[in-house]
């Protein structure tokens, strides 16, 4: 039985290996595999993350928001679910909070998230 464990394991590893390092304040992009009848086809859901769950565990999941015509959309996304295709990372925010549920009370410019603009510095080594 630990055998078996073990290659899921490693299968779930290798999935999560794939997806981008995303926290709460990035704006995604996920492509959710739709099924209408017998048709399979991917459509986009680009918004907001508000919230990551049990981080590091089979049971991963994420909350996106997203505005649509003045109406709010949240979906709570498993992370490693067969219907999501691909996650893309669009923009980093910054936020200083894991869950920022404040969000949904602000409207307009207020429900605006910055955008984080930290420069990777790499120190040459002397040799």
């Amino acid at each position: 039985m630990s055998q078996l464990l073990k290659i899921v394991e490693a299968d779930f590893n290798a999935k999560r290996k794939d997806v981008p390092a995303f926290s709460s304040g990035d704006t995604i992009n996920v492509h959710v595999k739709i099924k209408e009848g017998n048709k399979e086809r991917i459509q986009n859901f680009q918004g907001v993350v508000i919230q990551r769950k049990n981080p590091n565990t089979n049971g991963e999941s994420f909350t996106v928001r997203k505005i649509s015509g003045g109406i709010a959309v949240e979906r709570i996304f498993p992370l490693l679910s067969p219907s999501v295709d691909k996650i893309e990372l669009v923009r980093k925010g910054a936020v200083r909070r894991a869950r920022i549920f404040y969000i949904r009370e602000k409207q307009g410019k207020s429900a605006r998230i910055k955008e984080n603009k930290r420069i990777e510095v790499t120190v040459p080594t002397v040799a």
